[in-house]
């Protein structure tokens, strides 16, 4: 089975994550995927099993003669993101895609090359998209269907390797990932994250980052008798947004510049909460704007009154950057993999995180590899089977030269 057929058939297994969930997994429909990805493991005849976590663990031995190789690793999430509708996704193949701006079925939105530039670059190619009413959810359901893909590949091929370790993850999208993750028992020397975009990404620099929730009180009264009394949650809290740097939001920075992200405003005249994120590549500019927040929300409450603005602040991740340095051969074995491969690798810094940045500071090297997919998150999400095809082929490169690698 080719990835892209795997791919059709996670997608319609709703698992987005929750982010008022309790507990791992946020969510219990993230089973509705596990489990049946854990029997297909054992399929084809690996060790595998689920947890109480829905933490997805496979293990495939070496073939005989290569047991002194690494253990190498394979990461991905079962997880969609809470961002737009998970649910009845219907994806669409696009066979010999023309590359010109295409409607997503009968929703009004089109797929244009003057929103996504890199679009006629795909033409000739086999294009999977959505309706246009759901994201499509090959983040990350590609790099799944990716890594499974190479696995049966490669146990019918009988190639020899060494011993492999795969991990598919829940609740990635809400920064929950790596909550219950356990490396003692992945077992693995190294790993890499396939939840990337291009294929032939290799990414082993991210944002540092953080969460911040703003919640500000207000006082209501009949607006016939507001004068003097009344206080707005609901203005204090668009006075709050608008006092926040208006040229570092995501659509304003590139490259390494971080950002304030507002993720959700919510709220009336009694109560509102603002929802942002936090993100930087340089760790001390990332604490520069989680104390901008908190500076601010001091200075509302000397403006409106104690207590009328309460400020939670969370980390979530940190740059792999620093630990991964110490390890670059991770980096270069992945790149010289690509380049086997024929592909152009694709190193730069990703304006967003991982669970491999995370387990990188948990003591497990973890670089990211691009799944051949484009505009997560939403509606317009779109992948190419050849792109596809050509992420396996480097899952096989990998394994390949770790296979001639001894500990």
């Amino acid at each position: 089975m080719r990835a892209y057929e795997r791919l059709l058939q996670y997608v319609k297994i709703y698992t987005t994550s929750d982010e008022n969930g309790f507990g791992t997994p946020s969510a219990e429909r993230e089973f509705d995927l596990a489990r049946p990805l854990c029997d297909e493991l054992i399929a084809l005849g690996l060790t595998a099993e689920v947890d109480e976590h829905c933490y997805v663990r496979g293990w495939l031995d070496a073939t005989p003669g290569y047991e002194g190789a690494p253990c190498v690793g394979f990461v991905a999430h079962v997880d969609t993101a809470p961002d737009f509708a998970g649910e009845g996704v219907k994806p669409r193949l696009i066979e010999r895609y023309d590359g010109r701006d295409l409607p997503l079925g009968e929703s009004g939105r089109v797929l244009s090359a003057s929103a996504f530039p890199h679009l006629p670059s795909l033409a000739g190619r086999t294009l999977i998209v959505t309706d246009g009413t759901t994201l499509l959810g090959a983040d990350d359901k590609a790099g799944i269907a990716e890594i499974v893909t190479m696995l049966e590949e490669l146990i019918n091929s009988g190639a020899p390797h060494g011993r492999i370790a795969v991990c598919f993850t829940p609740d990635e999208e809400i920064g929950q990932g790596t909550a219950c993750f356990d490396v003692a028992r992945l077992g693995a020397d190294f790993a890499y994250t396939v939840d990337g975009g291009f294929e032939g990404e290799v990414v082993a620099e991210n944002f540092n980052a953080a969460a911040a929730e703003i919640v500000f009180a207000g006082v209501n009264v009949h607006p016939g008798e507001a004068t003097g009394i009344m206080k707005n949650a609901g203005l204090i809290a668009a006075e709050f947004a608008a006092s926040l740097p208006q040229n570092e939001t995501p659509a304003t920075t590139s490259g390494r510049e971080g950002f304030y992200h507002l993720l959700d405003l919510s709220g009336n005249v009694e109560t509102a909460t603002l929802r942002y994120i936090l993100r930087d590549h340089d760790a001390k500019k990332l604490e520069d704007k989680k104390q901008t927040v908190a500076n601010l929300a001091d200075a509302f409450n000397e403006k409106y009154g104690a207590g009328t603005v309460t400020l939670k602040i969370r980390d979530q991740y940190r740059n792999m950057k620093e630990k991964i340095d110490e390890t670059p051969y991770v980096v270069e074995l992945a790149l010289e993999a690509t380049k086997e491969c024929g592909v152009t690798p694709i190193s730069e810094p990703i304006r967003g995180g991982t669970d491999g940045a995370t387990l990188t500071w948990l003591g497990l090297p973890c670089p990211n590899l691009g799944t051949g997919g484009f505009a997560f998150h939403g509606p317009y999400e779109h992948i190419t089977v050849e792109g596809m095809d050509a992420v396996v082929r480097i899952l096989h490169a990998i394994v390949r030269r770790v296979s001639e690698m001894k500990k």
